[in-house]
Order: structure tokens, then sequence, then C-alpha cells
């Protein structure tokens, strides 16, 4: 009977059960529980993450520091689903923008409370602390690798028409084919990027002896319109034109036509280098600038009506003699003014541009870069553009394409006006100064040293004197071909050329001229750098060190540009942005460009 009941089984498998149910209650708890919290921490990390790349974005677009934050916490709670907001915690660390390049950084930590685990516990009778909760941390990394603006200041002097070393192609087209080539990679890759508005943009600034701003500019805010500028008359002289029933008189700081010779539309309005060109009706202002005077020449200070020193004048070049020198022409005699003699003083005057019979019409006095526009000779400046959509890149590899080479080489005036494309405000507007996230970049290539001429030193006008290879003529003491700043020696014997800088200023050579210009290349580069926070790069095409006006060309570019953020060199120093290339690896040269630009890109 013991046996018989020792043997017998069957109601072992109800107790055993009972047994079992305590620790399979608790593994039911704990794959419950186990599987709500996983729901809750999968959904905290969506909220992490889409808060960071939205905060990312509200940085880009210029937050402060407390509405970056505050909007991270915002987004964070209420992107969190199923979570309970007071169950997290999130951390923000925003990213140092001074340097670019910055992370953001959001930590974020959960409490979950589970549902079956306690009872699980009080049904074992463990003992203990009593805590139940479960928590866990999260972290999400945002790299910030900023908007950029980047304005191509590209050489179009008439060396640009010369074939690149290595080569068998001009350097202007091996320029062309390299540029579109670097704005075609940033595009593709700014193309990625939806949640940021112009991503990448590029502008284009041709240059050569100066730079046309665009004539649609004529009337803008920022030209010089009524005279104002201490520079706009500095080779004009209105005295004869004091008397008379269609005189010139000045009111108020501004010279006005006076008296009923003038048409009654005209009468008491400004008389300026654009009235003038209006005058001489054969002519229209081509849209290249003149250098602004003094400080403001190479700044992008705001130009402003107040300061008429900040204004924009437009460049027009004097009518010179029709006198010959030993049979050498001047270089620049486009209006018939036999009724004067050949001095300064008559150069200046004005009387005869209103005079339509004395136009001289020959066409080689019309074209572009002559007569009034001598040394414009480029295309005008294209803004920023947004490459990232096809119109933007389209117009951008436009711009390109129709670059064309000729004229003197003006690297200075180039960067000055780079900067001002990337420059926050007027004359071309850009992203403010203060966004943060944001680059701003000049990349300027030159095959050349700074130039300016002397009458002498160049060709003359064919048309007038059997010696123009020889040289024009000086007999008005210009001491210089008219460009961008002016004449070397002006009316009253001023020369912006020397303003500000360390050399002779009696030295009317094209060699102190380039010495002049050199100055002038590195003050803008301190200013830009320092100012407006710019990158700087640089591009030498065909210099060879060895030549010794060429080595000063690339040390000053050198000397010029930033330096990287992401590579070193061989000192383990940070790389200068500086490329010396030839016409066989210019298309290499900007493909490395193309990746230091990739490093500043926008939020990855």
């Amino acid at each position: 009977m013991l046996l018989k009941f020792l043997r017998d089984e069957r109601g072992n498998y109800a107790m055993l059960t009972a047994i079992a149910m305590v620790p399979i209650m608790g593994c039911l708890a704990v794959a419950i529980d186990y599987t709500e919290a996983s729901r809750q921490r999968q959904a905290t990390l969506n909220a992490l993450d889409a808060a960071g790349i939205a905060t990312a974005v509200e940085i880009s677009k210029g937050a402060s520091d407390a509405e970056a934050e505050q909007f991270a916490h915002d987004f964070f709670l209420a992107n969190l689903g199923p979570v309970k907001p007071e169950n997290t915690e999130l951390d923000v660390d925003l990213p140092d923008m001074s340097t670019g390049g910055g992370t953001l950084v959001l930590t974020a930590d959960l409490k979950f409370k589970p549902y079956f685990y306690p009872a699980f516990q009080a049904l074992r009778k463990v003992s203990g602390s009593g805590e139940t909760d479960m928590a866990f941390s999260a972290r999400s990394e945002i790299q910030l690798k900023n908007t950029i603006e980047v304005a191509l200041v590209l050489d179009n002097s008439g060396s640009m028409d010369y074939k690149g070393s290595g080569s068998g192609k001009k350097r202007i087209d091996l320029l062309k084919e390299a540029a579109k080539e670097l704005v075609s990679t940033l595009s593709k890759q700014a193309g990625s990027m939806k949640q940021i508005n112009a991503p990448v943009q590029f502008g284009v600034v041709p240059f050569a002896a100066s730079v046309n701003v665009g004539a649609k500019y004529k009337n803008a805010s920022w030209m010089d319109t009524e005279g104002r500028s201490s520079s706009h008359h500095e080779n004009f002289d209105w005295s004869d034109m004091s008397s008379g029933n269609k005189r010139v008189e000045k009111e108020s700081g501004v010279w006005k036509k006076k008296g009923n010779g003038w048409p009654v539309t005209e009468r008491d309005k400004p008389v300026s280098r654009f009235s003038v060109f209006d005058a001489t009706m054969y002519h229209s202002w081509a849209g290249c600038v003149e250098i602004r005077p003094g400080k403001y020449g190479l700044s992008d200070a705001v130009p402003t009506t107040s300061n008429p020193d900040t204004l924009f004048v437009p460049m027009f070049a004097p009518d010179e003699t029709d006198e010959t020198w030993y049979s050498r022409p001047a270089n620049n005699n486009w209006w018939k003014d036999y009724d004067y003699s050949k001095d300064i003083d008559d150069q200046a005057r004005m009387k005869k541009y209103f005079d339509p019979t004395k136009a001289r019409l020959d066409p080689r006095t019309l074209g572009p870069g002559r007569g009034p526009n001598l040394s414009c000779t480029t295309k005008p400046i294209t803004p920023l553009t947004d490459v990232a959509t096809k119109d933007g890149l389209t117009t951008i590899e436009k711009a390109i394409d129709e670059m064309e080479a000729g004229g003197a080489t003006n690297v200075p005036d180039g960067l000055a006006w780079g900067w001002r494309v990337v420059s926050g405000p007027e004359p071309f507007k850009a992203r403010p100064e203060s966004e943060r996230g944001n680059d701003k970049v000049v990349i300027v290539l030159t095959d050349g040293a700074n130039t300016y001429y002397r009458p002498d030193s160049i060709t003359a006008q064919e048309y007038s004197g059997s010696y123009y290879r020889y040289g024009g003529n000086d007999l008005a003491n210009n001491e210089s071909i008219y460009s961008s700043f002016g004449y070397a020696r002006n009316k009253d014997g001023k020369s912006r050329i020397f303003e500000d800088t360390s050399v002779n200023k009696y030295d009317f050579s094209n060699d102190n001229y380039s010495k002049a210009m050199n100055d002038k290349m590195a003050e803008v580069c301190r200013n830009a750098k320092t100012d407006g926070n710019v990158i700087i790069m640089a591009v030498a095409l065909d210099l060879d060190e060895r030549d010794k006006t060429d080595k000063a060309q690339i040390d000053g570019l050198r000397d010029c540009v930033s330096t990287s953020r992401f590579r070193t060199d061989g000192n383990g120093n940070a790389a200068k942005l500086f490329w010396n290339a030839t016409g066989a690896n210019l298309s290499e040269k900007f493909k490395e460009i193309a990746d230091e630009l990739s490093n500043l890109r926008i939020v990855s």
C-alpha cells in the first residue's frame, strides 16, 4: 500500500504547476514590461533624433542659444508619443559656432515604470530598497557642416588668353572647365539637403583692370547718381560752363544744371558722370565702377547717401588730347576738342561733351572697353545664386562660360568685390553676418602680377598717330592710363592708387604701381578675414617662383589666404588654402578646393 501510494503521480502536475506559477508569471511580467520599455525607449530615441535635426535647422537660421535650447525641449516633448514627459529629462549641449563645423549634442534620460514587475517582487516577497523603476540614457549628435556662400573671383585679364603650361588649351578655357566642375560638385551635394533653403550659393566676379557691377544698377541706391562723392568730379572742371543760359552751378554740394538753355525737364537736375554719358549720345555706361576713396576703397562698408564717399562712382574715362607728341597719339582720344590745347586742365573741361557735333564717331572709339568705358572689359558680376536648383546652376555656369580675356590685372579690386558679394548688406545681399552655421568664402584665381600702366608703356590708339605702337603720349601728365583707381595723378595732383600704401608716392612707374597694388591686396585680405570673417582661398595659375615679379604675387597670395580647418601641412600646422597650379593640373587643384568646401557644408 505504501509503495503504491509513493508510485502514484496523478496529483503532481497541479502541485508542480502551483510551484512553477511564480517564475512563470514573473517571466511573463518581465516580458511585457520589457516590450513596453523597448517601445518607450525607441520612442525616446526617435524624439531625440528628430529634435536634433530640427534644432540644427533652427540654429542654421540664426536662432539664439536660448531660442535653440527652448526649441529643442519643445520639439522633443511634442514627439515622445507613448512616453510620459514627466518621466524624461533632456540635456542640450549647443555647438560653438565661432569656428564652424560644430556639434549639437542632445542627451535624454528615461525612467520607465514597469507595470507588472513590482507585483512579481511582492509575490516573491523580495526584500530590498523597493526601487522598481528602470532607467536608461540616449545620446544624439548632429554635425553642423555649415551652409556656404562662395564668390568666384576670376582673372579675365589679357594673359588669360595665352595657352596654359602643359596644356593645349587657353587658360581662360581651362578655368571655365575647372570652375564649372567645382560648382557642379557642390551643387550635387546641396541638392540632397531639403530642410535648408539655398544651402550652397555661388557668385561670379570676373575682374581685369576693373570690375563690372552691371549697367542695370545705374539707378541703384548705392550708386552715386548725383555726383556727391569726393572722387566723382576729380577729373571734371565745370568752370567753362559757369555762365550763359546753359550753365552748371554748385548748390548744397551738388553741381546742377541752371539756365533756360537746358530742356525744362533737366533744369535744376544734378550733373554727374551718368548725365555726361547721356549727353554724349553715342556712349552708355558699361557698368564698371571706380574704387571708393580713402578707407572705403577696399572695405565692405555699407553705401549710404549720408556718407557720399561710401557710394560707388561709375567709371568715366575722360577724353584725352587730340594732339600728338612725336607722332604718338593719346591713349583715349574719343571726342573732338580741337578748340582746346593739351594740358590736364583742358582735358578736364566739360562743355565739349554737351555739344554732339563734336562726337568722334570712329567705330574704334565706340567698342567695349573704349572711349568713356576705357578699362571696362569684363562681364558683370553674377550675385549669389542657389546652385541646388537647376536654374541656379545654369545661371552660374552661363556666367562662367561668358567670360572673356582682355585688359590689365587688378586683384585687390576683384577681391574687394568678391567680399562684397558674400557680405550681408548692399550692394549684393547675402545671408546676414550674424547668421550662425554659414561660411562666406572668396576664391580668387589669377595668372599674373597686379598691373597699372603708364601711357607710354602700352600700345596707343591706332587710328590717330603713326607711332601708336610705341605707346601713347602723356601731354596731360596723367602718369597712367585711366582705370578703376582713376589716373595715377589727377588734376589736383592727388593719387588714389598710392593711398594708404608704403611705396614712394612720387615714383610713377609700372613697377611701383604693382607694389602699391600689392599693398592694397594685402589690405583687403586683412580686412575681409578680420572684419568680415571671410575664408579666402587663392590659386596662382602658371606663375613661376623663379621670376621676381611672379614670386611677389605668389607670396602675396599665400599671405592673403586663410588656413584650413581640416588639413595640416607637413609640419603639423593648419594648411594654407593656397594652390600653385599649372595649366596641366588646374582641374586637379579645383577638385581639392571642392573637397575643402565639402567639409564646410551643411547639416549631416
